[in-house]
């Protein structure tokens, strides 16, 4: 069971996000607060697995609430501002979900936190660490089976803390392993750093539009540090002139 908290200065907010928690057999709502002064004290008292928090609130914006806590459990942003949504990444959120919320993508990112919630309680297999071979396909382990992952058919990676979720077109695979593992031994020639949690197919990338690169369905933000790098390799190497 996950124990979550709801962070928003709007009742209708809380009632709509709470409703959808309560359909969820795996969340269990612990409490609901008007700001997030509120939740440090709960913080000392109960555990707490995930919050779902909005940004823009009286007497403390979420973001900024975000950079003082010193372990945050897992973080799924709720809000009606999509400026946040690089900053709230770059912090390691779960997710960021633009309101009105649908159930649809509300479950599809409470879904993610459940898989990661579920590795990070597992003993950790320190035969994760080891080199990532080098050969067309390798195997990783997921919970307790073993999964093929062929290079040709990775899309991109996704890091955060200490698992990945490979998403591939046959499907998503998640396992415990930490990204920079990946980053030094998967072929710079095929894969690059995008973002702190993000490592892409160069061959999969169909476009890339402002701070964002589109592969398939999914958008991946495109940090800063690493902008000049994914123009100069992806795009100036292969642009027509």
């Amino acid at each position: 069971m996950i124990n979550c908290v709801i962070i928003d200065d709007e009742p209708l907010a809380r009632e709509g996000i709470g409703n959808y928690v309560r359909e969820i057999d795996f969340l269990h709502l612990v409490k609901t607060c008007e700001n997030p002064l509120e939740l440090s004290a709960l913080l000392d008292e109960q555990t707490v697995d995930l919050i779902f928090l909005d940004i823009q609130m009286p007497k403390m914006n979420g973001i900024d609430f975000l950079k003082i806590l010193k372990r945050p459990p897992m973080v799924i942003i709720t809000t009606a501002f999509p400026t946040y949504a690089l900053e709230g990444f770059q912090l390691n959120v779960m997710d960021y979900l633009l309101k009105p919320i649908t159930f649809e993508r509300f479950f599809k990112a409470v879904s993610k936190a459940k898989d990661y919630h579920l590795l990070i309680n597992r003993p950790a297999n320190t035969t994760q660490d080891k080199a990532l071979p080098e050969a067309d396909y390798f195997f990783i382990k997921c919970g307790n089976k073993y999964e093929r992952i062929d290079i040709a058919d990775i899309l991109f990676i996704e890091g955060m803390q200490n698992y990945v979720a490979i998403y591939t077109s046959r499907g998503k695979y998640i396992t415990l392993q930490q990204l920079k593992n990946w980053e030094q031994h998967l072929d710079s020639r095929l894969f690059i750093r995008v973002h702190k949690s993000y490592i892409v197919s160069k061959n999969k990338i169909e476009r890339i539009e402002g701070n964002e690169l589109f592969i398939q369905a999914h958008n991946i933000p495109i940090s800063r540090n690493y902008r000049e790098q994914v123009i100069e390799q992806v795009v100036n190497s292969k642009l027509y002139r």
